[in-house]
């Protein structure tokens, strides 16, 4: 009897050990490779890395390329914030995590750039590519070209939303680098990545990552993800004071344990690096063309012809005069008393129309009808009659200091433009001046105008009329650049 017990409880013994080895052996079969970098954003330098170089799975950090994108299309005007996108087959079929678009819904494309990047729902994903490049193959083309115009060379993308897929392939190193070119080259969509919640349209979307966020201090992204093959990946960034850190870590064997090491890797980063550097902006890579990328539905990479350019300069007929011009009127042209006297007749006249008094009964010609021969230009044609003539007025007496009030001639110049609210000023200043320059005429004569507020610096244009700032806001949107009307006609 004590022999068969025996036998049973050693029978009962090899079989736990059979069924330990059974389940052990696949979750350690599926653990993925550990990578790990940490780099200095504000020069580039690297300050830690860990099979850095190593092609692994990047999972949902390859969204990271796909918003990139996306604001890249924005920024040309290829698309924009309020274009209205339709749900394809393949992007409402998307599996977790992910929106619930349906095929043939339409949705704004700036909800699916805040579903990508706060909840990395894979719909969303698919939807933004198919709007830019029209399919999710030209869509990957256009990343990876972007990828090697920033200098990533391990990295191979064949969808947008980084589900595991053979080829599909980056390293620490790229992901770091595609990171910091994420916070420099799009300072005015880099909130989006820190943002607990978001409205998504559908739904309200809760950021993936909110518990290292509220946990670090600094802590203000950038973007999770997790598969089965690719493990929990994770590219973080922190600022504090003037030191700003990236750490990306892949392979992480848990949410809890990957949020420990980036940790860890940013405590490390924060020691190594140096409290004061210059910073060296990474080089922005030169937008792709969506037109080689076959098209999309919003009709990307549109080409705008002007006609009717000038081609020549039109020059004003010269009035003609009732003697031929002298030698004595070209010396009396170059006499600086004759040229500030009658400058100052001008400017007196223009103040005496302003003010609604009478013009000089002396005329400029009487400053040099010493210097040379009076020379009677004959009339200008009449003016339509519409429009009264003008009739001679009487001279200013000057009868000492008077103190003028000047006329506003602003013409109701109470109203504005904001492009934006910004973490420092320097990136509010620096997209005034990008905005300035691509929009001079709509923008002419307005005073660019940083706002400190309680949540950032405003990026404003100021001293405009309604019209030129409902005009500038309009050709703004059309580019792509967040903005909206301030000011009032008060």
């Amino acid at each position: 009897m004590t022999s068969r017990l025996g036998q049973r409880a050693l029978s009962g013994l090899f079989l736990c050990i059979i069924l330990v080895c059974v389940l052990v052996a696949p979750i350690r079969a599926a653990a993925a490779p550990y990578a790990a970098m940490v780099m200095d954003a504000r020069t580039g330098e690297v300050l830690h890395s860990r099979n850095a170089d190593t092609p692994l799975h990047p999972a949902s950090l390859t969204k990271m390329m796909t918003l990139y994108v996306a604001f890249q299309a924005i920024e040309r005007g290829e698309i924009t914030l309020d274009t209205p996108v339709r749900i394809s087959r393949l992007a409402a079929s998307e599996p977790p995590s992910k929106l619930g678009l349906r095929e043939g819904q339409t949705i704004a494309l700036r909800f699916l750039l805040r579903a990508a990047a706060v909840k990395s729902a894979n719909d969303a994903a698919t939807a933004i590519g198919e709007a830019i490049s029209g399919s999710e193959a030209a869509f990957a083309t256009r990343m990876n070209r972007t990828a090697r115009a920033m200098g990533m060379r391990d990295t191979n993308f064949l969808n947008a939303h980084g589900l595991t897929q053979s080829g599909h392939l980056s390293t620490a190193r790229d992901m770091t680098v595609l990171g910091r070119h994420v916070i420099y080259d799009f300072p005015q969509y880099y909130n989006l990545f820190s943002r607990r919640s978001a409205d998504a349209g559908v739904a309200t979307v809760r950021h993936t990552n909110r518990r290292w966020l509220d946990s670090y201090e600094g802590g203000d992204g950038i973007k999770t993800g997790y598969t089965r093959a690719a493990g929990f990946n994770l590219v973080a960034s922190a600022q504090r004071g003037q030191e700003r850190i990236i750490a990306t870590v892949f392979g992480g064997s848990s949410t809890s344990a990957r949020n420990a090491r980036i940790t860890e890797l940013m405590d490390m980063g924060f020691n190594r690096a140096p409290s004061r550097a210059t910073i060296r902006r990474p080089n922005p890579p030169a937008p792709m063309l969506s037109s080689s990328d076959g098209g999309g539905q919003a009709n990307p990479g549109k080409i705008v012809r002007v006609s009717g350019l000038v081609t020549r300069s039109i020059r004003p007929v010269a009035r003609p005069t009732s003697a031929p011009v002298s030698e004595e009127i070209l010396v009396a042209a170059v006499d600086t008393d004759v040229i500030n006297a009658a400058i100052a007749d001008t400017v007196n006249a223009a103040l005496a129309e302003a003010l609604g008094a009478s013009t000089p009964t002396a005329p400029p010609t009487q400053v040099i009808a010493n210097a040379v021969p009076a020379v009677t230009p004959v009339p200008r044609p009449s003016p339509p009659t519409q429009v009264a003539a003008l009739t001679p007025q009487t001279a200013i007496t000057d009868t000492g200091p008077e103190v003028v009030t000047r006329i506003s001639t602003s013409g109701g110049r109470h109203w504005g433009v904001n492009v934006g609210r910004y973490n420092t000023r320097h990136d509010a200043e620096r997209v005034l001046l990008r905005v300035a320059l691509n929009e001079m005429s709509a923008l002419d004569g307005s005073l660019r105008r940083v706002v400190q507020r309680s949540g950032g610096f405003d990026a404003n244009f100021m001293g405009l009329t309604r019209e030129g700032a409902d005009l500038a806001c309009r050709r703004l949107q059309a580019r792509g650049t967040t903005c909206f009307m301030i000011g009032s006609e008060g």
